[in-house]
């Protein structure tokens, strides 16, 4: 069945307060938004009387039947929700040096399949792309859409947080040690679409002090190739975990220095060095599978 991505909002448009799906009642109408009419019943040729899936990213989805259809909208009729997520048990936010092009909505795309919670987009010393206070909107507006076509594609019904650059300096400042008495993420840092989902409860635990701060590199001799904390972060109910991964050039040693005076610890994930693109999708996988035999280990000794 066919899933579309619902937003009041638009990209071209600040951002207002919408009304979760969840909340409307069973029989209650709406109208699609543009994008979906067009890509559903121009694109797809959907007909009255056929049912779709919508989520709005605040939580479980709706299915829905299309009551009319005119020239340029439609109206649909809600039949049924479901609470219903598929999101990870893990909180994530990585902290990722922009790269060009496909690499970029690449690591947006796979790290949103293995369910990334939000994505902070950072500018490096040895990183090869620095954008323009111009560039930022239109890119932001992008790589959000990435995720959502991806969450689309996937199941997942929790949309990840795509966030404005920031030089990698600033953001390690700014996250650290952060307990959640405030907001670490102001709405223009959000694509118009995104900013309404960050005041929800699910979201908001990226403003919590992380558990464990991994940074992707190569550690140096003596240091654990798996950092300890990681294993006892993931025995939490619902661990938060923050990764730092630099560019095709790696992060500078005074970065990673920084990073460390941080709270970060350093974690090669294998002998191999890994692509920018690659290790967002290594390190969610590898965080995923730890979870997952920890929770076996767990069941099999109850």
């Amino acid at each position: 069945m066919r899933r579309f991505f619902y937003s009041q909002n638009s990209e071209d448009a600040p951002a207002l307060p919408q009304e979760a799906l969840s909340m409307l009642t069973i029989g209650t109408k709406i109208e699609l938004t543009p994008s979906i009419f067009h890509h559903w019943c121009k694109v797809l040729r959907a007909r009255v009387g056929d049912y779709g899936i919508l989520f709005d990213g605040f939580g479980g989805e709706t299915l829905v039947q299309i009551c009319s259809i005119d020239k340029k909208s439609a109206t649909v009729v809600i039949t049924e929700h479901f609470a219903l997520n598929r999101e990870t048990n893990i909180t994530t936010m990585i902290g990722l040096v922009m790269s060009r092009g496909e690499r970029m909505d690449y690591a947006i795309q796979k790290a949103t399949e293995l369910g990334v919670t939000a994505i902070w987009l950072l500018s490096s010393q040895h990183g090869e792309v620095n954008l323009k206070a111009a560039q930022v909107p239109k890119k932001l507006a992008h790589l959000q859409q990435v995720a959502i076509a991806a969450c689309e594609q996937c199941g997942l019904n929790r949309v990840p947080l795509i966030i404005a650059p920031m030089p990698i300096e600033q953001w390690l400042e700014h996250i650290h040690h952060n307990d959640g008495s405030y907001d670490i993420i102001s709405d223009n840092q959000l694509s118009p679409i995104a900013a309404p989902l960050y005041r929800d409860p699910y979201y908001q635990a990226l403003n919590d002090n992380a558990a464990s701060k991994l940074v992707l590199s190569v550690p140096k001799d003596g240091e654990p190739m798996l950092p300890n904390q990681l294993l006892d972060t993931l025995k939490q109910p619902t661990p938060y975990i923050q990764l730092l991964i630099g560019a095709e050039g790696g992060l500078s040693e005074e970065e990673i220095n920084l990073a460390t005076t941080k709270g970060f610890l350093p974690w090669q994930i294998g002998a191999r060095m890994l692509r920018t693109e690659t290790a967002p999708v290594v390190a969610l996988a590898t965080l995923n599978a730890l979870l997952l035999a920890q929770n076996l280990h767990k069941s099999a000794m109850q």
